[in-house]
């Protein structure tokens, strides 16, 4: 049973629980490939190279491309988030608990999701710029031009996801964020912390991972990165009579895989 139910109460608290700073499930399940439906323990990803066109002569045969293909595999693992709702306690609260406590656990899990995304992303081993120094305009470029020379595909499907500390000094990029450079429809406080520019989609996001004092940030295409789903979140709430308590169950069962290195840039930064 929650220890800080009691907080709910609504002689002490106003009418509404608003859960503390949680990120509203997955930010970045959009971003990338996703295989739903998936039964049993593990999923392909296809991964088609790239082919190349020739000429032939009058009457020979049409060439081949010769393109490679590779077969990626995505383990699913089964992941739970649950908690106990005392009866009496509901009593207590001019809220429903059980849904508070509904949602705090499918965010949780949407938290999970991203951090399987995130995990994949950091498997590239194509790196822009050093571990010194923020996010600089400078380093920017330099992932651009990896991608560039990868022959990423520049479709409206390339996404940067940069750390809080990375998302501030972008900000202090005129040509991110000034209305001259990039106009009033493209300014990243208009309704939410996203934009686009350069061709990607940009966001900050608070669970990239952080060795010491270096953060890395990942700039990469939606098809580098598959996202494998076995069961999407599911809520259960049930009765137990012997604990007078509603227990609330939440599961999923879901993986990641980074399936073409050459589509993920990560650009690692210092954080002072």
């Amino acid at each position: 049973m929650s220890t800080s139910i009691d907080q709910a109460f609504a002689k002490q608290f106003e009418r509404e629980v608003h859960e503390a700073y949680q990120r509203q499930g997955s930010k970045l399940r959009p971003t990338v490939r996703v295989k739903n439906g998936v039964r049993g323990s593990s999923t392909v990803f296809q991964k088609v190279g790239k082919g190349a066109a020739s000429t032939k002569s009058r009457h020979g045969m049409v060439p081949v491309m010769n393109v490679d293909f590779a077969a990626v595999e995505a383990q699913l693992f089964d992941y739970y988030a649950g908690e106990w709702v005392d009866r009496l306690d509901e009593l207590k609260t001019n809220v429903d608990e059980r849904q508070v406590l509904a949602n705090a656990g499918a965010y949780a899990l949407g938290r999970k999701t991203d951090e399987l995304i995130i995990a994949a992303l950091a498997g590239s081993t194509q790196v822009a710029g050093s571990a010194s120094g923020g996010l600089t305009k400078a380093k920017v470029l330099a992932a651009f031009e990896i991608l560039g020379a990868s022959d990423v595909p520049d479709d409206g499907q390339r996404y940067a996801v940069v750390g809080w500390k990375q998302w501030s000094q972008l900000l202090e990029l005129p040509e991110f964020a000034s209305a001259e450079f990039v106009g009033e429809a493209h300014l990243p406080w208009r309704g939410t912390q996203a934009k686009m520019w350069l061709g990607t989609m940009w966001m900050p996001h608070s669970g990239l991972p952080s060795t010491g004092s270096v953060r890395n940030c990942f700039w990469y295409h939606k098809s580098a990165v598959g996202h494998a789903v076995g069961q999407d979140v599911v809520t259960d709430i049930t009765w137990h009579g012997d604990r007078a308590a509603h227990f609330v169950s939440n599961s999923m069962s879901q993986g990641a895989v980074l399936i073409d290195t050459a589509g993920v840039v990560k650009m690692p930064c210092t954080e002072a």
